[in-house]
């Protein structure tokens, strides 16, 4: 036989479907119980959009065993492309297209849109947060899985001129230098996850920062192990040591950490350098937008004489100097706002009813789902009535 065409009927058999199929529940199985220890957009990264995972023994098993070791195993992009590549080939090889076949034919259909829709999500769609305070308005949108160092020069009166370190860089723990930073950053520690302790609390822990918020509230850092998809309440405080220095000159190392931007009242950590002031700061990643959305009103209703949320509702101004757009819109749940491709819907909201957390999607294949699910909806409906009028038909003429 051709070697191709062997290849071709390896790749369309039905033992390949059976295979790949077991080969994914299991991978879900290890990704479900892997959200015990890591963050769920951790193992969705790590389990279902890689090629290829090591899964620790150690999460079948009870924490305290410490059992060392991990399997080799393909990611959901090669389990998923192989199924993908299992689909077209038993349709090219072994299927005939035949009327009676038309809702087969379907379902399957259906299946491949399924699949090249989460393979879009999985390059091109964005999740962020945008936090507007009432009366505030904000312009960006912020990445709360990721974090980025800021330098912030703020000499200019009219316009603010930001520098960011990626959360990657700073993972590193090495020198980092660029021509558009006013001075290099040494990053002597950093920790996905923990907590400051301040005076006592740090147990007589001697100070490392010698600059900065830190020396004057003697803060220290416990690090911690990063927040679990299981950890609904809980989530990381990325946290740094980092010694500033110019032209080989040391200029002091600050503490910085997501958990002082978050604070009601942020911490802004001066460096004087070459006569001007810059601010550094730990902030999660933004992206920033050509529009504004400024808040008019936050309204908070609950169900009378309970503190459950009946409803949560932002009255917002949408203005866009690039086309012209300037309206007021409402956004509640399950009516989001829809514009330039991206969707606002109502998340959540400040402590205190100040504000409004709105989710902002970007997702160029949000609709391939709803194709997908409608198409094989419809297949099966044809296939299984079509069997049906025959075992009826056959009915009558016995």
């Amino acid at each position: 036989m051709n070697p191709v065409t062997q290849l071709f009927r390896t790749l369309a058999s039905l033992k390949l479907t059976v295979i790949l199929l077991a080969m994914s529940i299991f991978l879900i199985f290890a990704g479900t119980w892997a959200q015990i220890d890591l963050g769920i957009w951790t193992v969705l990264s790590k389990y279902f959009r890689s090629f290829f995972v090591m899964i620790p023994f150690q999460i079948f098993l009870p924490r305290e065993w410490d059992v060392p070791g991990a399997i080799p195993y393909p990611g959901g992009f090669t389990l998923g492309g192989l199924l993908f590549i299992n689909l077209l080939t038993a349709h090219a090889v072994r299927f005939k297209w035949e009327k009676r076949r038309t809702g087969i034919i379907l379902v399957h259909l259906g299946i491949v849109l399924l699949i090249v829709g989460e393979f879009l999500t999985a390059m091109l769609a964005q999740e962020n947060n945008m936090t507007i305070r009432e009366g505030g308005t904000a312009d960006y949108a912020e990445d709360i899985r990721e974090v980025e160092l800021a330098v912030v020069d703020r000499s200019n009166t009219t316009v603010d001129k930001v520098v960011v370190v990626p959360q990657s860089m700073l993972a590193r723990q090495k020198l980092i230098t660029d021509p558009r930073l006013p001075f290099d950053i040494q990053v002597d520690q950093f920790h996905q996850n923990a907590d400051l302790l301040e005076g006592a609390e740090g147990g007589g822990a001697p100070l490392v920062a010698d600059k900065g918020f830190a020396v004057a509230r003697h803060l220290t850092i416990k690090p911690r192990p990063p927040a679990a998809g299981t950890d609904r309440d809980r989530s990381d405080f990325p946290t740094a040591y980092v010694t500033l220095k110019k032209d080989g000159a040391v200029l002091g190392t600050w503490l910085v950490s997501l958990y002082l931007s978050l604070m009601s009242e942020r911490v802004i950590q001066p460096v004087m350098v070459d006569g001007r002031t810059y601010d550094i700061a730990i902030r999660f990643k933004r992206e920033y937008k050509p529009y504004q959305l400024t808040l008019i009103d936050f309204r908070h209703d609950k169900y009378p004489g309970t503190e459950t949320p009946m409803n949560y509702s932002s009255d917002v101004r949408l203005f866009d100097p690039t086309t012209g757009e300037d309206r007021q819109v409402r956004i509640f749940m399950n009516n989001p706002l829809r514009y330039r491709g991206e969707t606002f819907y109502q998340a959540s909201f400040l402590q205190g009813d100040t504000g409004t957390v709105l989710q902002v999607v970007k997702n160029p294949g949000w609709l391939l789902p709803y194709a997908a699910c409608a198409i094989g909806a419809l297949g099966l409906l044809i296939h299984f009535g079509t069997r049906l009028v025959g075992f009826l038909n056959k009915g009558r003429k016995t």
